[in-house]
């Protein structure tokens, strides 16, 4: 398993916009054909349940660790005391003609890394679908 992901994209809408779609926690199953569900608020210190398509069998837990409207996300998970953490990070910028820079990016981490990684799908394909949904339907508005 790579030890982190990253896809990048460039919206066709203000970062407004795409920070409305990606705090929308109940709605992520109506855009996003990478999430089966999201479970819970996006608010810092709240706890979400995210299903995947790539283990639709499992539920992630995830903390919302930090918002800066309408700038940065970042959500983690993983085991207790750090043995082994996924942190997500969603990105976004303003760019000129009301377009968003928007990034998302997730790094693993902690001494049991090496063991635990090799559980964790592989998770390029769904970023890919991830960022191809968030430019999709944020120009859907």
């Amino acid at each position: 398993m790579p030890s982190s992901y990253r896809v990048h994209r460039v919206v066709d809408a203000d970062p407004q916009t795409v920070w409305d779609l990606l705090t929308d926690a109940p709605a992520y199953p109506s855009w996003n054909p990478a999430v089966v569900s999201l479970g819970g608020r996006i608010a810092v210190g709240e706890k979400l349940a995210m299903v995947s398509v790539v283990a639709p069998d499992r539920t992630f837990t995830l903390t919302v660790d930090r918002l800066d409207a309408p700038r940065t996300m970042v959500w983690s998970g993983g085991l207790p005391l750090g043995l082994y953490r996924g942190v997500r990070t969603f990105t976004l910028a303003p760019l000129d003609g009301g377009r968003t820079d928007f990034t998302m990016a997730e790094v693993f981490g902690g001494p049991l890394a090496p063991l635990v990684g090799r559980f964790v799908p592989d998770m390029t394909d769904s970023f890919e679908q991830f960022g191809d949904a968030v430019a999709a339907a944020a120009v859907r508005g």
